[in-house]
């Protein structure tokens, strides 16, 4: 399932691509371009814009009803029942590609020496060479990635 996602949703194509969803995302971009994007790739457009939608025949549409991106989320995940295929950190949250495991061996001449020494595992995206570990950050992507995992089970 491929999304595409309009300018107003920047957060929800973040956290769906670290969920492992492929999502394509432009920062500014006219609605027919977008529109002609989503028809060319066969992506799903997700939108709270009520005008795009109505101009987007032939495309599969989501309006999307909250402005929290939790909620966002939550809705996208139910409304086309990904919950069961979530991969987090299965993307390039730059670029979109799937991501590759890195031998630590092979990271060693690509990250800093302290980045090496601390980190356990690595991912390489193959389209845009960035590398990708669990650094600082990661306890709390985690935390945010339990909390919404969390939701559908109860």
């Amino acid at each position: 399932m491929k999304f595409i996602v309009d300018c107003m949703l920047g957060k929800l194509a973040k956290w769906l691509k670290i969920l492992g969803f492929d999502v394509i995302y432009f920062s500014k971009i006219e609605d027919s371009d977008l529109l002609v994007q989503a028809q060319k790739e066969g992506r799903i457009l997700l939108s709270r814009d009520n005008a795009l939608i109505e101009k987007s025949r032939g495309i599969e549409t989501l309006f999307i009803e909250s402005e929290d991106w939790n909620t966002q989320v939550e809705q996208v995940l139910d409304e086309f029942e990904l919950w069961q295929i979530v991969r987090p950190y299965s993307r390039c949250i730059e670029c979109n590609s799937e991501l590759k495991d890195l031998p630590r061996s092979r990271a060693k001449n690509l990250v800093t020496p302290f980045v090496y020494e601390k980190a356990e595992s690595f991912a390489l995206c193959p389209k845009c060479s960035r590398v990708f570990w669990k650094g600082t950050h990661h306890k709390d992507m985690e935390f945010k990635i339990g909390e919404i995992l969390r939701k559908k089970s109860n």
